[in-house]
């Protein structure tokens, strides 16, 4: 028998019917503990009456429900509100132990009625394993996949905060789900349960870089999920130097993944383009993504850039009109989805803890001035912003930097 901590909210129905014969109990206790976190948004042992108090009691001493903490939330001025959780778990770092932290935002829908979407992204990781160079998310350090149920939690704890139902879940928050793939499956199920929220599969949305042997294995599985693909580049070279993911999996073999979804599971594919001008607007840009469209059943998201990483701009109502016309003048379906959350870091490529990182370096900047050094913070060139900035590094080297510093950095 297991006689150190227990999850009851990181296990699936099977797992917790284990779980609860590990403990000498009936396995329909099983069902019972389920209903109670997934259904009915269980919030302490406590609530969970069908349990008896020894029970109950044995359940607390294992520490059976970890809840994650939020810490802090934003509204936009839009309606969409952003959110930061804590990990009750500490793991190891390179300067001691720390939590995971990670971000989600609730999204205001933009259609007629606000109230008939209301879309939540969630993380699936503390940080990311890749450095796609337009997104704040990878400039943070690494510090682990969430496990299923710190993905729920994030779900459940925004519903009982706002005292609302979501009708939407996207992956596609912090992190790339395709790396944590067993548990952003397993959370997906536990949310499509029809003994859980019993959220409808089309309601549920992956996305993935194009981790290609992943998508392979979602198409093999038969997974009733929608899949969506940052795509952000039709060329093979230039996506390289935006995504480097692209160094593993290339272009050709991700799009060939593509096709292969819509044919075996007859579904439409949704790419997602992030619109950098200078980088993936021009005229020749445009024509190769209507050539790669027209031979797949797929639907294209346009998002306008929201970082300003590497001193990128994002596009012009003009610009972004124009690359979507001709888009749909070819007959694709092309959508352009704005950039709800920006004035807060909440929109598509900007959750980076950024407000946590501030107090940081205030809180470090005081501690400077209190000791009396005038020496400028760790990481931070004396000359300021200016000094670097001078610098000539094409964003596919500062991102290859990045990466090899992140390997050696401990983190929040």
């Amino acid at each position: 028998m297991n006689k150190g901590p227990i999850a009851l909210n990181d296990c699936d129905l099977p797992q917790l019917e284990e779980l609860f014969q590990e403990l000498g109990e009936k396995r329909f206790r099983a069902k019972q503990a389920f209903r109670r976190i997934h259904m009915h948004g269980a919030r302490s042992l406590d609530d969970f009456t069908e349990f008896s108090l020894a029970l109950r009691d044995k359940l607390k001493a294992k520490e059976a429900l970890p809840l994650l903490n939020c810490t802090e939330s934003s509204v936009s001025s839009n309606g969409t509100e952003k959110y930061i959780f804590e990990s009750p778990e500490e793991v190891p770092g390179r300067d001691g132990v720390r939590k995971r932290i990670f971000e989600a935002v609730w999204i205001v829908s933009n259609g007629k009625d606000e109230r008939t979407r209301k879309t939540l992204c969630i993380s699936s990781q503390a940080g990311c394993t890749l450095n796609c160079t337009f997104c704040a998310t990878g400039t943070l350090p690494f510090i682990g996949n969430l496990r299923t149920y710190e993905i729920l939690d994030q779900i459940y704890q925004i519903q009982n905060l706002r005292q609302e139902r979501i009708t939407n879940v996207v992956f596609m928050g912090m992190g790339e789900p395709f790396h944590n793939y067993d548990n952003v499956i397993r959370a997906a199920r536990i949310l499509n349960h029809p003994d859980g929220m019993h959220l409808s599969a089309r309601h549920i949305t992956i996305s993935t870089a194009g981790v290609v042997p992943a998508i392979h294995r979602f198409i093999d599985e038969r997974q009733p999920f929608n899949l969506a693909i940052s795509l952000n580049h039709p060329d093979p070279e230039k996506r390289k130097a935006l995504m480097d993911v692209t160094e593993k999996h290339s272009l050709s073999e991700l799009l060939a993944a593509a096709k292969r979804y819509g044919k075996e599971l007859n579904r439409r594919i949704t790419f997602e383009y992030i619109m950098i001008p200078d980088q993936n607007m021009s005229d020749q840009d445009l024509n190769k993504l209507i050539s790669i469209a027209r031979h797949l059943k797929c639907k294209i998201n346009l998002i306008p850039l929201n970082t300003t990483l590497h001193g990128w701009r994002a596009p012009t109502a003009q610009e972004i009109t124009g690359f979507q016309t001709a888009l749909r003048n070819e007959g694709i379906l092309a959508f352009n989805r704005g950039s709800p959350g920006k004035d807060v870091d909440g929109a598509c490529g900007m959750l980076a803890l950024k407000s946590l990182k501030a107090r940081s370096e205030t809180d470090s900047k005081k501690e400077l001035l209190y000791a009396g050094h005038n020496a400028a913070p760790t990481g931070e060139s004396p000359e300021g912003a200016e000094g670097s900035a001078g610098k000539n590094t094409s964003p596919a080297a500062e991102a290859a930097a990045m990466r090899n510093q992140r390997s050696g950095t401990g983190g929040l």
